[in-house]
């Protein structure tokens, strides 16, 4: 898996009849345990925002663009404890979810959310967002801009609404997941990787029917650059967690192996089809709720931009 496109966060139109639509109200949960898993990354990268803008760089409102069920938004009002944070999703049930971890939290008086499209509702409008998104010190963007058909387009839109000194930044890319061993047992051997081409045609076919799709080669940092940002550059954060894993880990696999199976089998043979079966098994013990060698290792990467000073 590429954990950050099964968990990534942005949340369009993406309802439809063609088996690469993404029913983001189903997902909910499984966005949200996602997000949890990856707090401890989630934190650190917020952390390097924060050195990345520098002291003297007041944060008083931070956009989180494509928000999902607002786990990285409330991480982002924790790390700029002065800034308004405003989750930006094109799926209401979503943005309730923010709206109620954010009060869980305590963080309810300084998180709001706002429902827009994406492309379309990348707009400006004033200061407070009336009437658009308004300006912001910091917007965060993770697994949103490769949903967008012009992807150069949509960091223009984004630059667009920095306040002078402000930061973009977008995680995309990293690497995919790993949380199987070459051979597990059942079935051939190097299932992972056949699962990770099987997600390759189906991300391929995905981008070639988004409106709008424009081929562009994803060197961020000059994505980041034509944009009209200064100080461009990228950073890596690791999410390990060792073998035996968790319940909650355990559950996020077998949901995300359910959804493999559901959506990737035209891209997988009889034999990995009936090795996923097996895997998905509550009861078998080679299944990933059971088995004692399934662990969670993910790379996520975060490229950064800032808007040059007035």
């Amino acid at each position: 898996m590429n954990p950050h496109r099964a968990s990534g966060h942005t949340h369009g139109h993406a309802h439809g009849h063609h088996h690469t639509d993404i029913d983001w109200e189903v997902m909910a949960t499984q966005l949200e345990t996602s997000g949890e898993l990856q707090l401890p990354v989630l934190r650190r990268t917020t952390a390097v925002l924060s050195e990345r803008l520098g002291a003297e760089q007041g944060v008083r409102r931070v956009l989180d663009i494509g928000s999902g069920p607002g786990v990285m938004t409330c991480v982002l009002a924790e790390t700029f404890a002065n800034a308004e944070v405003v989750a930006v999703d094109g799926t209401p049930g979503l943005l309730d979810r923010a709206l109620a971890r954010a009060e869980r939290l305590g963080l309810g008086g300084r998180v709001a959310a706002r429902h827009a499209e994406l492309p379309g509702g990348l707009d400006g409008a004033d200061e407070h967002g009336e009437g658009g998104l308004g300006t912001a010190d910091v917007i965060w963007s993770s697994k949103a801009v490769h949903h967008l058909g012009d992807q150069q387009g949509a960091l223009d839109a984004l630059a667009g609404l920095l306040r002078p000194g402000g930061l973009l930044a977008v995680a995309e890319g990293g690497l995919p997941t790993r949380f199987l061993p070459r051979d597990i047992g059942i079935g051939r051997p190097g299932l992972q990787a056949r699962l990770d081409a099987a997600q390759e045609q189906w991300f391929e076919m995905m981008r070639a029917e988004l409106p709008g799709s424009i081929s562009v080669a994803e060197d961020w940092p000059a994505m980041l650059g034509r944009a009209g940002l200064v100080r461009t550059g990228g950073f890596t954060s690791l999410l390990d967690l060792p073998a035996p894993l968790g319940e909650g880990a355990r559950t996020f696999l077998h949901t995300h192996l359910n959804r493999l199976r559901e959506s990737m089998s035209d891209h997988l043979d009889a034999d990995d089809r009936s090795t996923l079966d097996v895997l998905l098994d509550p009861q078998a013990p080679e299944g990933i709720l059971r088995r004692t060698d399934a662990f969670l290792l993910s790379a996520t990467t975060v490229f950064t931009g800032v808007r040059p000073a007035a």
